[in-house]
């Protein structure tokens, strides 16, 4: 992930400070544990400063606001108490090529700061503090005990002292090509790498961005360059701090990352939404691949455990399967009571139905009429297991057909696309945690209801197809969306998502559109891999949710069968895919 440098702090504040400058702060919520916003309001707009300490992507910029749910961290309550209502009137640096911010809070623009918000973008170290004027603190994000830190502890009540001196020499402008090139050229090494140790102030991304603006590659060596190359290097280098100097930015998208030099090929954008969309989309990949590793292993366990329970209880029935012929064995034996000595240990007897002979084992401590007895217990002792393991497998089996269930809709979200991706993820972590299969470690109210994310998709004949990502939105879909006129569509005796082909009074779907949702249907299924999959569709009326069913569990009648052809969706989403990429 690209960290925020002072370059980009530097563009960031120039804009904020031409733009927004004075602003009244109207609120303060604090969205995770690592970033709050802050509402601002000019005489001409009003917006949402995002400020972030988080390890990897501490930022400042202008961004959406902050969803609505419950806010419970005391750090934004203590700013909001002390700065809501207030103006803020300044935005410096606490010195050159430190990335460390001062938020100026008063009473009036004009007046003294009454209170600084200390921003400082250091990585693993950023923190954001709270000071009065005289600059005691007063809150800070996380507090740094003496053991964490010697050098710079951090405590409600201490005097602020500034984050440590920056070691290292720092870029000048009027700084000659030749005592650039030998400083940068003194150790041989990749050339991107060596702007780095000569200077501080720079930025891995920053030193790549530079190389490739000169027209070298990124992996480029020091010892390799020519002294043309140097001069084109020195002159982006010089352009580089003449845009710091002027505050002269051209931000927008490069490579995997972002600029805010304009360095070619760039595609122009706007500097806070920039911002906003790259950090949202990258901190939204990582989340989701973290929680999309522990559903699916915790998925994995739950169903292997239950999978070893329901085998158990299905070599308990085979061998309750038994009962039938020790009960017939004890009829036999009480029919031959006469045939039985003292001493022995079997009898063989005409079966009464088929006639074979059936040899019988028996106790030669015990009579015939005791033999049949424990004939008896046995054959009773049996078909009560058998009456108790049944329902007990029945309920392991709709456990495990709703785990599968759960286990479709992960497999359906394999990678992060959009917002919605990772929604739909977490809607099943709140399934999960609500059906007991998980703990909710900060035990936080959960976020209220939004509107569901389905899949969403057009047949050929023009008809709307809505698929869910996960059994609430199934629910949602089949329950409290579809209509009478609308028909219902599931593989069949598979797992995987509610289909909903959308119709209108009066119409009536052509072959075409059937087989086009039946393909989406198979697609988006346990059964995605196959080559047909049976699908079967019925009215939205005919689908029940039994009693206690669990979210996304349905029975259903009056359905009829057609066969879904998986690969044919796969390549309708390939091409959109493609299509997209194409216009991007």
């Amino acid at each position: 992930m690209q960290p925020v440098d002072y370059t980009t702090l530097v563009a960031v504040c120039h804009e904020l400070r031409s733009r927004w400058l004075p602003a009244r702060c109207e609120q303060v919520i604090q969205r995770d544990r690592h970033t709050i916003c802050m509402a601002l309001r000019t005489l001409e707009q009003r917006g949402w400063l995002t400020i972030s300490w988080h390890p990897q992507a501490a930022r400042l910029h202008l961004g959406a606001a902050p969803p609505r749910q419950p806010d419970t961290f005391t750090f934004s309550q203590q700013l909001k108490h002390q700065l809501s209502g207030l103006a803020l009137s300044r935005i410096d640096f606490l010195s050159d090529w430190e990335r460390a911010i001062d938020l100026q809070f008063a009473q009036r623009p004009s007046d003294p700061a009454q209170w600084h918000l200390y921003v400082e973008v250091m990585g693993k170290y950023s923190n954001v503090l709270l000071t009065t004027a005289q600059q005691d603190v007063v809150t800070a994000a996380h507090q740094v005990s003496e053991q964490q830190s010697s050098l710079r502890p951090i405590s409600t009540g201490d005097r602020y002292r500034h984050p440590p001196a920056i070691v290292g020499t720092l870029p000048q402008l009027d700084e000659s090509l030749q005592s650039w090139q030998a400083r940068v050229s003194l150790v041989p090494g990749k050339l991107w790498k060596m702007l780095l140790k000569a200077y501080s102030g720079l930025s891995s991304a920053l030193a790549k961005q530079l190389v490739s603006a000169a027209g070298l590659a990124t992996d480029a060596s020091t010892d390799s360059l020519t002294a043309a190359d140097w001069q084109r290097l020195y002159a982006q280098w010089q352009a580089w701090l003449q845009a710091l100097e002027t505050e002269t930015f051209q931000p927008g998208w490069w490579q995997s990352g972002y600029t805010v030099l304009g360095i070619p090929p760039c595609e122009p954008a706007e500097l806070q939404p920039l911002l906003e969309t790259y950090y949202r989309d990258r901190l939204n990949q990582q989340a989701f691949a973290q929680l999309s590793h522990r559903l699916s292993q915790k998925l994995k366990a739950l169903l292997s455990k239950l999978q070893q329970k329901a085998a158990g209880f299905r070599q308990r029935l085979a061998q309750s399967t038994e009962a039938d012929r020790y009960r017939a064995q004890a009829d036999l034996l009480m029919a031959h009571l006469q045939q039985w000595q003292p001493g022995m240990q079997t009898m063989t007897l005409a079966d009464f139905e088929t006639g074979e002979p059936t040899a019988i084992a028996l106790n030669p401590e015990k009579n015939a009429v005791q033999n049949a007895q424990a004939l008896y217990k046995k054959h009773q002792k049996l078909r009560r297991t058998r009456d108790a393991v049944m329902p007990l497998l029945t309920d392991v089996e709709a456990e495990i057909s709703y785990l599968e269930q759960v286990e479709s809709a992960l497999m359906q979200v394999p990678t992060y696309e959009s917002p919605e991706d990772l929604a739909a993820l977490e809607e099943i972590r709140d399934e999960l945690i609500q059906q007991g299969y998980l703990s909710d470690p900060y035990q936080s109210a959960r976020k209220p209801e939004a509107t569901p994310s389905f899949h969403r998709f057009q047949t050929p004949g023009g008809h709307e197809l809505l698929i869910g990502r996960n059994n609430n939105q199934n629910d949602q879909l089949t329950f409290k969306l579809a209509t009478d006129y609308d028909l219902w569509l599931h593989t069949q005796e598979i797992p995987g998502a509610h289909v909903l082909l959308r119709l209108n009074a009066g119409e009536v779907p052509s072959d075409q559109d059937l087989a086009y949702a039946a393909s989406f249907a198979a697609y988006f299924s346990r059964a995605r891999q196959s080559d047909q999959v049976p699908v079967v569709y019925t009215e939205p009326k005919h689908v029940y949710k039994p009693k206690g069913a669990r979210p996304g569990m349905v029975i259903y009648k009056q359905e009829r069968v057609l066969w879904g052809q998986p690969q044919q969706a796969k390549a309708v989403l390939e091409g959109e895919a493609d299509r997209v990429l194409a216009a991007i």
